[in-house]
């Protein structure tokens, strides 16, 4: 399984490189933007990035944005900006989780693992588009196909379309759209949504960056205010009915 690490700091990289190798995975490095975006424009292919912030002729945003444009695999922000807005700005762009400097060498392969095992990554996918995210799964039964407005979720393949065309949801997105499915028609409060998020597969997601995805969520699912097929329910949560 290959590691794509973006992080100027030379201590840390090296750190990074070496435990990662320990751990099994073969680790591809860049210490600079145009570096990082040469890898990801070429055909290596990756299972997760590990994206620094800050770098000399750039940040980690723009490479989390060239990442998006190709595929969905997972992406990981290492930042020494531990606040909101440098939080919401990373998952806005695409991220599916973040640590902040310094971290714990052993915290950070837990999250790894969480992400790869939510992904479907674990099963050997790579950067190669779209499916690379989730598992695909054999079958067509159509009562395994949920309507959700003009939405059609196809459980056997984890895979979403809107007037024929596939929307592409993050891991992290199809699991909430999942509990969604699941409790469809009743209220949901935050906590319940977090409480599953957790149980299911160990994830680490706080309150704040909860309403990033559902936010993201929304979106992909062409909600309006017209036309709102996740509800927002006043001092309570959500409801999808």
């Amino acid at each position: 399984m290959t590691v794509l690490v973006v992080e100027d700091d030379t201590i840390i990289l090296e750190g990074l490189q070496i435990s990662l190798e320990q751990e099994g995975y073969q680790v591809v490095s860049a210490s600079t933007m145009k570096d990082a975006l040469d890898i990801v424009n070429s055909e290596q292919a990756f299972h997760i990035c590990l994206l620094d912030v800050m770098l000399p002729d750039g940040d980690g945003y723009q490479i989390c944005k060239a990442v998006r444009a190709k595929s969905q695999i997972p992406i990981l922000f290492l930042t020494a900006c531990d606040d909101e807005v440098h939080t919401v700005l990373a998952l806005e762009q695409g991220a599916d989780d973040y640590i902040a400097k310094p971290f714990r060498i052993r915290e950070l392969l837990a999250r790894m693992k969480a992400i790869l095992r939510r992904t479907g990554m674990m099963n050997g996918a790579t950067n190669g588009g779209a499916n690379g995210m989730i598992n695909d799964m054999a079958g067509g039964n159509d009562s395994n196909v949920v309507m959700i407005g003009d939405t059609q979720v196809n459980l056997n393949t984890a895979k979403c379309y809107r007037y024929g065309e596939e929307i592409v949801l993050t891991a992290m997105e199809y699991k909430l759209l999942l509990i969604f499915i699941r409790h469809r028609g009743k209220n949901l409060s935050r906590q319940q949504i977090l409480s599953e998020i957790w149980d299911e597969a160990g994830d680490f997601v706080n309150d704040n960056t909860l309403s990033v995805y559902i936010k993201r969520l929304r979106k992909k699912l062409g909600d309006t205010d017209d036309s709102q097929l996740i509800q927002t329910v006043r001092g309570i949560g959500y409801r999808m009915d």
